[in-house]
C-alpha cells in the first residue's frame, strides 16, 4: 500500500485541475490528536494528509502539495474557523477566496442554543430532557417529539428565541449574488443581537468578525459536504482497521482508498 501510494502521488498531475479545495480535520487518536485532510472539492478526492492542525503543519501540507503556479490557480478554500487554517490560507493562498463551511457555522449556533437551554432549564422545568429536540433537524423528529417540540416552542421561551435565530441562519441560501448576501447577513446579525441572549450574541459577534468568509461562502455556494463524506469514509477505515498506530500508515490508507490515484503497477517495458 505504501509503495502504491508513493507511485500514485509521483504520477499525479495537478497542473490545471484543482481550483476549489477543502481543509478539514480528523481525529487520529484519543487525546486531541488530529490529522489535517486536504481535499479537492471538485474531484471529490483527498490530495494529502499531515499530522496535526497547527499553522506550521497546515502550511507545510499546502507547500508540499502545490507548486507556486498551482497555488495561483486555486479559487476557493472551504474550511471551519480554526485559526491555524484561516491564517495558513491567507498567507499561502492570498488570491483564493476563504469560505466558511455552513455546517460548522450552524454547529456554533447549536452550541449557543444549548447554552441558553441549560441556563433556562433551571427556571423552566419543561425544558428538561429536550436537548435533542432543539438540535435535531425538524424533519427528523418523530411524531411524539414533534408534538412536544411544538408545544414548548410556542411557549416562547428564551430557548425558542435562540432556536429561531439558528433556524433563520440555516434557511439562508448559500448560493446568491453578493449584493443580496451582504444585507441578508446584516439583517440576520441585527436580529441575533436583539435577542439579548449572551450565547447567541457571542456567536453573532464572532460571525461578524469573520463576515467576509461567510459572505464568500454565501456567494460561491461552497461548503465542506464532500469533505465530510470523505471524513465518513476515513472513519470507516479506522473502524475496519481497529485504529492506526502511526500517522504514516493512516495517511497511506486514506490516500489509497480516497486519493483517486493511479495505483496500478507501471510496465517497465
Amino acid at each position: 500500500m505504501e509503495l502504491a501510494v508513493k507511485s500514485g502521488l509521483e504520477r499525479r498531475d495537478l497542473s490545471d485541475t484543482v481550483k476549489n479545495i477543502s481543509i478539514d480535520e480528523k481525529a487520529f487518536k484519543r487525546g486531541h490528536q488530529y490529522v489535517t485532510v486536504l481535499s479537492d472539492s471538485d474531484n471529490n478526492c483527498v490530495l494529502d494528509v499531515i499530522e496535526g492542525r497547527t499553522k506550521e503543519s497546515v502550511q507545510q501540507l499546502m507547500k508540499e502539495t502545490f507548486t507556486q503556479e498551482q497555488k495561483e490557480n486555486i479559487e476557493t478554500v472551504c474550511t471551519d474557523m480554526w485559526e491555524a487554517y484561516i491564517t495558513s490560507v491567507k498567507e499561502i493562498l492570498p488570491k483564493a477566496k476563504l469560505c466558511y463551511d455552513k455546517f460548522h457555522l450552524v454547529k456554533y449556533l447549536n452550541q449557543a442554543v444549548d447554552k441558553v437551554r441549560r441556563q433556562e432549564v433551571k427556571k423552566q422545568h419543561e425544558l428538561k430532557q429536550t436537548r435533542y429536540l432543539w438540535l435535531k433537524d425538524k424533519l427528523n423528529l418523530t411524531e411524539k417529539q414533534r408534538i412536544r417540540f411544538e408545544a414548548i416552542q410556542e411557549a416562547n421561551y428564551e430557548t425558542s428565541k435562540a432556536w429561531r435565530v439558528k433556524e433563520n441562519f440555516r434557511d439562508i441560501s448559500f448560493d446568491q449574488p453578493r449584493e443580496e448576501a451582504f444585507p441578508l447577513f446584516i439583517r440576520w446579525y441585527n436580529d441575533a443581537l436583539k435577542t439579548q441572549l449572551k450565547p447567541i450574541i457571542e456567536v453573532a459577534e464572532m460571525f461578524n468578525r469573520h463576515m467576509n468568509g461567510i459572505i464568500n461562502a454565501m456567494v460561491c455556494g461552497r461548503n465542506n459536504s464532500k469533505a465530510e463524506r470523505i471524513n465518513g469514509n476515513i472513519q470507516e477505515l479506522k473502524v475496519k482497521a481497529r485504529g492506526y498506530r502511526n500517522v504514516q500508515n493512516f495517511r497511506n490508507a486514506i490516500l489509497f482508498f480516497n486519493g483517486k490515484l493511479n495505483l496500478y503497477p507501471q510496465d517497465s517495458g
